[in-house]
C-alpha cells in the first residue's frame, strides 16, 4: 500500500524523511518553549537548579527520538540516492554519444568515435554492477564515502583522475581492436609507451598514495585522541569542500580545484589524440603534487586534543565571592568542548565532566534557537552532593569519547 505524503512511519523513504522534519519540528518548539520558561511543572518550577535538569531531561529524551528519525531519514536517503546514481552515469553516456553524433556531421564517423562510445559503456555497466552491489550504500558515491558517514575529498580526487585514466585505456583498446593494419596497430601501441603517459601516471600515483595516507593519517590521530571525529547523519556534496563543521576549507577546496582542473586537461587532450594516453605536462604534475602536499600537511595540521585551561565558581549577580562547595556551580573553560560536526543537539547532550570519583553530565540550557550551554570553550554544571569535600580533580568528556587533561579544584563544607 502506498503511503500519503504526511505518514510518519519509518518503513518508506518518504515516511521517513517526513517523520524526521516532524521530529525536528517538534524538537525545536518544545525547546523555544522551555527557553521562555513554559511548560515547566510546579513540582520543580521553585528550584533554579531543578529547573534546570528537567529541562535539560526532557530535552535531553526529545534529542534522542529525533535522532532516531533522523536514523530511518538517513537509511531512507541511501534507498533513493543509488539510482540516482546511476541515472548520473548513465546521462553522462547519453551526453557522450549526443556529443560524439553531432561532430560527426561532416567529419565522418571513426574508429576512435566507436571505441569511445563502447569504453563509454563499459565504465558504465561496471558501475551499475557496482553501484547494485552498493545500493545499501549509496550505489556509486559507496566507495567515496568514508568511515565518519561524509564524503572524502581525498578519495574524490583519486576516483575523479582514475575514471578518466581507465576511460583512456579502454579507448585505446577498442581503436587497437578495431585497426585495419600493423601500422596502426603499432601507434597505438606507441600511445600506451611510458614517455607519453608518465605525467598522467604519476598525479595518478599522487592522488592514490594521498587517499591511503590520510585515511591512515586520520585512523592513528583519532586513535591517539589528538583528532576529534563524530559520524554524520549522511554524506553531502559540501563535504568535499568543508570541514566536519560545514565551514570552507581552503586545503579541500584547492585539491579539489586542482584535481579539476587536471581531468579536464586530460580530457581535453585524449579527445584531440584519442590515439595515445593524454600526455599531461611535468609542470601540471608538479602543481597536483604540491596542491596534495598542500591537502596532507592540512591533515596533520587539523584538529587537536580538548583542553581545560582553569575552572572557577559560576557567580550570579548579586552573589558574594566564596569558594566552591557541594551545589555550586563551576564554570569549566577551555577549548574543544563541542568538536566539529558535534553540534546537533543529540550530541550535546553526550558531553559529560568527571568531578573526582562523579560523572556529570552537562545540562542542556536553551535559549530561543540554539544552546547556551554546553559551548565550545565554556561548560557550566553543578557540583554533585556525592563529591568529597576536599582536592578534586575536573575532566571533560567530549561527545568523541576524547578526555581533557585533569584540573584540581578545592571544594569545602
Amino acid at each position: 500500500m502506498a503511503h500519503e505524503g504526511g505518514c510518519t512511519c519509518g518503513d518508506c523513504p518518504r515516511g521517513a524523511r517526513e517523520g524526521h522534519r516532524r521530529a525536528v519540528a517538534r524538537f525545536a518548539a518544545k525547546r523555544d518553549e522551555l527557553a521562555a520558561g513554559q511548560g515547566l511543572p510546579a513540582a520543580v518550577a521553585h528550584s533554579a537548579g531543578a529547573s534546570r535538569q528537567w529541562i535539560s531531561d526532557e530535552l535531553t529524551q526529545s534529542a534522542r527520538a529525533m535522532a532516531d528519525r533522523g536514523r530511518e531519514e538517513g537509511v531512507a536517503w541511501f534507498t533513493r540516492l543509488w539510482p540516482r546514481t546511476l541515472y548520473v552515469v548513465w546521462g553522462g553516456v547519453t551526453a557522450l554519444l549526443i556529443g560524439q553524433s553531432l561532430t560527426a556531421i561532416g567529419a565522418g564517423w571513426t574508429a576512435a568515435r566507436t571505441a569511445g562510445l563502447v569504453a563509454a559503456l563499459v565504465v558504465g555497466a561496471l558501475l551499475t554492477v557496482a553501484g547494485y552491489l552498493h545500493r545499501a550504500r549509496g550505489g556509486v558515491l559507496a566507495p567515496l564515502i568514508g568511515e565518519d558517514n561524509r564524503l572524502s575529498t581525498s578519495r574524490a580526487v583519486a576516483c575523479g583522475v582514475l575514471l578518466p585514466t581507465l576511460y583512456a585505456v579502454l579507448v585505446l583498446a577498442g581503436e587497437l581492436a578495431l585497426a585495419s593494419g600493423p601500422a596502426r596497430r603499432d601507434a597505438l601501441i606507441d600511445g600506451l609507451e611510458l614517455a607519453r603517459g608518465a605525467g598522467l601516471l604519476t598525479v595518478l600515483a599522487v592522488v592514490c598514495a594521498v587517499a591511503v595516507l590520510v585515511r591512515r593519517v586520520v585512523g592513528v590521530r583519532v586513535g591517539g585522541q589528538r583528532l576529534q571525529k563524530l559520524r554524520a547523519p549522511r554524506p553531502r556534496a559540501a563535504d568535499l569542500l568543508t570541514d566536519d563543521s560545514g565551514r570552507g576549507s581552503f586545503t579541500d577546496i584547492q585539491y579539489v580545484a586542482v584535481g579539476a582542473a587536471t581531468v579536464v586537461w586530460a580530457t581535453v587532450r585524449l579527445a584531440r589524440r584519442p590515439d595515445q594516453l593524454p600526455d599531461l605536462p611535468w609542470s601540471l604534475a608538479v602543481l597536483v603534487a604540491v596542491s596534495a602536499a598542500t591537502y596532507l600537511a592540512g591533515k596533520y595540521a587539523e584538529g587537536g586534543r580538548p583542553a581545560i585551561l582553569s575552572v572557577v565558581r559560576a557567580r550570579e549577580a548579586g552573589d558574594l565571592d566564596a569558594p566552591i562547595r557541594t551545589g555550586d556551580d563551576i564554570e569549566i573553560r577551555g577549548t574543544g568542548f563541542v568538536p566539529p560536526g558535534a553540534g546537533t543537539v543529540d550530541q550535546l547532550a553526550r558531553v559529560a565532566v568527571r568531578i573526582g570519583p562523579v560523572h556529570v553530565h552537562v545540562p542542556l540550557v536553551p535559549v530561543p534557537g540554539g544552546f547556551t550551554n554546553p559551548t565550545e570553550a565554556l561548560l557550566t554544571v553543578p557540583v554533585p552532593v556525592d563529591v568529597e569535600p576536599g582536592r578534586v580533580e575536573v575532566q571533560v568528556i567530549t561527545a568523541a569519547g576524547v578526555e581533557t587533561n585533569r584540573c584540581g579544584i578545592d571544594v569545602v563544607d
